[in-house]
């Protein structure tokens, strides 16, 4: 079985994180996330959230660190590999262009959203203030 490799970004304004939410027709519906995507074959990970983010939220990033990276099995089969990166910069506005609803949140606010199983351990950081 293969692994999906995902990248996501972690978008910080004024201190707070951009949370986004799945749709009602997307796998795992209403679970929140963030933003970001699956990375093509022969794909750098930094390429691929700067496509990511161009097409979800109609940005162009200026990706930074890889903060974390995560190895989730699901019940039932399938992994991933999750890799996130911290964006401080990008241009043009963001727009919400694909998800239920896009959010700005505290730290602490994080942990009051509905997140993806494989994003809870790095929300909890985050809200910890361990990461970023």
């Amino acid at each position: 079985m293969t692994r999906k490799r995902v990248v996501a970004a972690l978008i910080v304004h004024d201190g707070q994180i951009l949370a986004c939410q799945r749709t009602r027709h997307q796998v795992m519906p209403l679970k929140w996330e963030f933003p970001g995507g699956k990375i093509e074959e022969g794909e750098q990970p930094r390429d691929a959230l700067r496509r990511e983010l161009e097409e979800e939220l109609g940005i162009e990033a200026t990706v930074g660190d890889e903060v974390a990276r995560i190895h989730h099995e699901y019940p039932g089969g399938g992994s991933v590999e999750l890799r996130f990166f911290e964006v401080h910069q990008y241009q043009g506005e963001i727009e919400n262009r694909i998800f239920r609803e896009i959010r700005w949140v505290t730290r602490k606010e994080l942990l009051e959203l509905d997140f993806l199983e494989a994003d809870r351990t790095l929300v909890e950081d985050l809200a910890a203030g361990k990461v970023i």
